[in-house]
């Protein structure tokens, strides 16, 4: 269908494209910005005046994409492409389990799914798994999702063996024994309310590690969930050293703290724990220099009674993929972000990271796939378990009122969501 989007103010942080423009819709691709193309006949034209148009959000970490209660989450928050970790049910490290996983996606909604393989058999860290054959089934890259690597020579056998094939890793940084038994951040929150502490230190040494075998290595490696003020610092020498690392943090992380915890809330049982309100603030200052390339969901839907038990006893996660856009204008606001600064942490930065595979993820150009998001940038909203569409309510959100509102979900040039007045 030939697609014209009218009267809205286009951004695209790739190009820094900031203007009030018609958008031009074709084959399931943007056409063209601005003048109407030659022997362009309009099929339906959708009036977005007052809305902003951008690319369709990628978000680099969303468990449970396949199901259709999180791929209406998905398409409601204006999320086009979904990176889904490999700690699924069964985990991700055989191809022909890959290969299933994207058939359920195609079969169950629209958003693309960029699956990452197990790096090692289980994910129990000791046997490297087949990365070229699951690169080839469709993974995107290698990971250990939360699991941990025990023992340092696995690792940098798996670094090793990735970087032959040019393939990247995604680690997770933190030493497994300084964080056993851990559920909240250590320090005078913990202390108080008597919860074991993940201190810091767990983090910055498993940075440490990390980076070390990255000098070793050469191999590309990104960073998942980076929840530290040590943290950042290691990213940003690292990248100054001109290391091959990126890095995300997860957007929950940009607004909230250890003192939200209050009294034993588990909603706020996540994993990385919120740290100190220093943490936070040089999470803030990150993603706006670009040292944090990208911010994610972390979506990690929960049954209802896994939040009716103690603190200490709950699962971590947050359900967060319609949340993603509000939570990066919110801070956007807060920050004093430009705009465009802020969209490109959800748009185009986690775009690149799909570069092998989707080379136009995250941008709004003519020639690219047509995923868009239309949002609504004047209209709040409150979260709820009545409005979310996840099957898992489980947010410290639940209550807030947040910026933007997404209006309309474009896939491929398909509407996949549309809450526009007719």
């Amino acid at each position: 269908m030939k697609l014209l989007l009218t009267g809205g103010r286009v951004i695209d942080p790739a190009t820094r494209t900031d203007q009030r423009q018609d958008v031009f819709i074709a084959d399931g691709k943007i056409v063209a910005l601005g003048a109407t193309p030659a022997d362009f006949t309009v099929e339906r034209t959708i009036d977005v005046k007052g809305q902003v148009v951008i690319p369709g959000l990628v978000d680099l970490a969303a468990r449970r994409v396949t199901a259709a209660s999180e791929a209406a989450a998905a398409l409601a928050g204006g999320v086009t492409r979904v990176v889904c970790p490999p700690d699924t049910d069964p985990i991700l490290d055989e191809a022909d389990l890959v290969e299933m996983l994207q058939l359920r996606a195609r079969a169950t909604h629209h958003a693309q799914v960029h699956p990452l393989g197990a790096l090692t058999v289980g994910l129990a860290g000791r046997e490297l798994t087949e990365m070229a054959q699951l690169t080839q089934a469709g993974c995107i890259g290698l990971s250990q999702a939360n699991a941990p690597i025990a023992d340092n020579r696995t690792l940098l056998r798996a670094l090793q063996y990735a970087g032959t094939f040019g393939l990247s890793v995604w680690l997770r940084a933190q030493d497994a024994a300084l964080a056993a038994g851990g559920v909240a951040a250590s320090g005078a929150v913990a202390s108080r309310l008597g919860l074991a502490g993940i201190p810091v230190a767990a983090e910055t040494i498993a940075l440490h590690t990390i980076l070390e075998l990255v000098r070793v290595t050469g191999t590309r490696v990104h960073l998942c969930r980076v929840s530290s003020a040590a943290g950042i610092a290691l990213v940003r020498a690292a990248k100054a050293e001109g290391l091959p690392v990126t890095c995300d943090i997860a957007a929950h992380h940009l607004h909230l703290t250890d003192m939200d915890i209050g009294y034993f809330d588990a909603q706020y049982r996540l994993d990385p724990p919120l740290r100190s309100q220093r943490d936070r603030e040089v999470l803030r200052d990150a993603a706006r220099d670009g040292t944090v390339d990208a911010v994610c969901s972390d979506h990690t839907p929960l049954a209802a009674d896994a939040r009716l038990v103690p603190f200490a006893e709950a699962l971590p996660g947050a359900s967060g993929l319609e949340l993603l856009l509000s939570l990066v204008l919110k801070w956007a606001d807060e920050s004093r972000v430009p705009l465009v600064d802020a969209l490109a942490r959800v748009t185009h930065a986690p775009g690149q990271r799909l570069a092998s595979v989707a080379p136009g993820a995250g941008r709004l150009a003519p020639g690219q796939p047509a995923d868009v998001c239309v949002f609504s940038p004047s209209e709040y909203w409150t979260v709820s378990a009545q409005v979310l569409r996840s099957a898992g309510h489980n947010s410290p959100f639940l209550g807030y009122e947040l910026p933007g509102r997404v209006r309309l979900t474009l896939v491929g040039g398909h509407v996949a969501h549309e809450t526009l007045a007719v």
